[in-house]
């Protein structure tokens, strides 16, 4: 009689253990999903370009500062992106507009249509694939090469 009770406790402490082993991976499902969308949150906003930073063997080897005459902002809502750039003593405009994906580490911005300039850019490529460093206020989108080795960044800090 006292081994089946304690088979039974036994019984019911495993079956307690398993519920809460899965309850534990769906929280963690549901961590990494809030991480996420709490990340695409950070994103959404106004940005200025402020400098750049060019990398060798995946290591930043030269940075530098935007010009104070030209000026690129770009905008993110929940799906959409553009960006414009001022640049006073070059008469052609600069601007794309499109959706973009954030997964975690890579952004991913496919562009509608654009300035005259950038429309002829967007003809040969509407897809821009870049690893992302974003934080609360600032975000470096990193240009990579067909190797996957970084090329160099655009390095920008939230405007609103």
């Amino acid at each position: 009689m006292k081994a089946k009770i304690l088979f039974l406790i036994v019984l019911l402490l495993l079956a307690l253990s398993c519920k809460n082993e899965a309850k534990s991976t769906e929280e963690t499902n549901s961590s990494s999903n809030t991480e996420l969308n709490e990340k695409l949150g950070i994103l959404k906003g106004t940005w200025e370009l402020t400098g750049f930073y060019n990398y060798k063997d995946n290591v930043i080897v030269d940075s530098f500062k935007m010009n104070p005459e030209f000026r690129q902002l770009k905008m993110y809502t929940e799906t959409k992106v553009m960006w414009c750039k001022h640049r006073p003593a070059d008469s052609s405009e600069w601007f794309g507009y499109g959706t973009y994906k954030y997964d975690g580490d890579q952004l991913t911005e496919v562009l509608d249509f654009g300035s005259a300039v950038m429309d002829e850019v967007i003809a040969e490529k509407k897809q821009f694939v870049f690893d992302l460093d974003l934080y609360p206020n600032k975000f470096q989108q990193i240009e990579l090469d067909e190797e996957g080795n970084r090329i160099y960044s655009e390095n920008y800090v939230r405007v609103e």
